[in-house]
């Protein structure tokens, strides 16, 4: 049986695309590179540390190799680097909740880290590799960029006080854009669903910089203070291990982006919250995807999308012209029966109010169910 991912890998692999786009589904294997600062005089404790994660992380689906380097000019500085058969077994479990247990031993000694995801384009090397080129699934093009990193945050405020949280998340004043000589915070956006809270930024440089610059931000810091008090997850900001264990489950990252190369004043930012099956929420994701890199109209509604997943939340950010509600089903990722019964099937038909049938996967229907409220969408001067 051909899976859904192995469909998307495919059809990704044919298309030569000079679209902006960037994917976590083109099926070849990922090289992550964790930058780590260790404390003065950590240096065994952070190796015993990483010896204990290594043996746990060996036995995790998807995991192929990692090597820890120490810096020959400074013994504070230290590399691991992992490879891993594609981006999502990899990214199921770094957004883990084992995974935040794991690595909490590592905190005690590192004083900073940077992680880095590539997928693998192209690799030279002996006989070895040769001989598993055929199996190793490398990238047969790459994918044009824009500069823009994508990111998002996700989490749950206290029924009944929805509202008094969107004022909060809505009145304060825009933080500083500019974060030092390369690095930008272009747009924020920032939706409910329900309860649940998604604030979407573009970022240009480092994306780590431009959040830490936002957290100092004294409008902003307020603005987390107000909140706190209606979060379903207890947080607290002056407790670095709280603040960073929070953050990280927070965490809704950009699997999946196409632009159409088009651009429209008329545009407006919309955000869908797909309600995915229990365990669904990947292939789900995976779906949207081979959807938007099949769409390729230029005169379709969506200029741009963005899909955010983690678990089973499943959102996509798109720039529309037209409106919503003006033609659906291409904005939903609704073009034909087929699409739509195998949609309807990765969809929680309790969340839908429906039987789960594939007639209730019909635009008007889900595009009731996914449409977020918008709070702001805030874009940067000259963004």
């Amino acid at each position: 049986m051909t899976t859904t991912s192995e469909r998307v890998s495919e059809s990704l692999k044919r298309q030569v695309s000079q679209r902006v786009s960037q994917s976590v589904f083109d099926g070849s294997r990922l090289r992550v590179v964790l930058l780590v600062d260790v404390y003065d005089g950590a240096q065994q404790q952070f190796l015993e540390a990483y010896e204990q994660l290594c043996n746990q992380v060996a036995s995790v689906p998807g995991h192929v190799s990692d090597q820890l380097c120490q810096s020959i000019e400074n013994p504070s500085q230290w590399l691991i680097t992992s490879e891993w058969e594609s981006a999502p077994p990899f990214l199921t479990w770094v957004n883990s909740e084992e995974h935040v247990q794991m690595v909490r031993p590592l905190h005690d000694c590192v004083r900073d880290t940077r992680s880095l995801r590539f997928h693998i384009v192209r690799e030279t090397g002996g006989p070895a590799v040769e001989a598993e080129a055929g199996e190793r699934r490398l990238q047969t093009s790459p994918r044009i960029g824009d500069g823009l990193i994508r990111h998002a945050l996700t989490f749950t405020v206290k029924p009944g006080s929805e509202e008094k949280v969107a004022r909060i998340l809505a009145d304060y004043a825009a933080p500083e854009p500019r974060v030092d000589d390369t690095t930008r915070l272009c747009r924020t956006s920032l939706f409910m669903h329900g309860n649940r809270v998604v604030r979407a930024v573009e970022v240009r440089g480092d994306l780590l910089a431009a959040l830490r610059h936002v957290a100092r931000q004294p409008e902003v810091r307020a603005v987390e203070e107000a909140l706190n008090p209606y979060l379903e997850q207890d947080r607290d900001l002056d407790d670095p291990d709280s603040a960073r264990v929070f953050f990280t489950r927070a965490a809704l990252p950009a699997v999946h982006h196409v632009t159409a190369g088009q651009e429209s004043p008329d545009a407006v930012r919309h955000a869908l919250y797909y309600p995915a099956r229990e365990g669904c929420g990947l292939r789900l994701a995976e779906l949207l995807a081979r959807q938007d890199e099949a769409a390729d109209d230029p005169q379709g509604p969506v200029l741009r999308s963005t899909i955010f997943q983690r678990d089973d939340i499943v959102v996509r950010l798109v720039d529309v012209r037209g409106g919503l509600d003006a033609d659906p089903g291409p904005v939903l990722g609704l073009t034909d029966r087929a699409r739509a019964a195998e949609l309807t099937a990765l969809l929680d038909g309790d969340a839908l109010g429906t039987d789960g049938s594939p007639r209730d996967a019909a635009p008007a229907r889900l595009l009731t169910v996914a449409r977020m409220d918008l709070v702001t969408d805030r874009r940067a001067p000259d963004a």
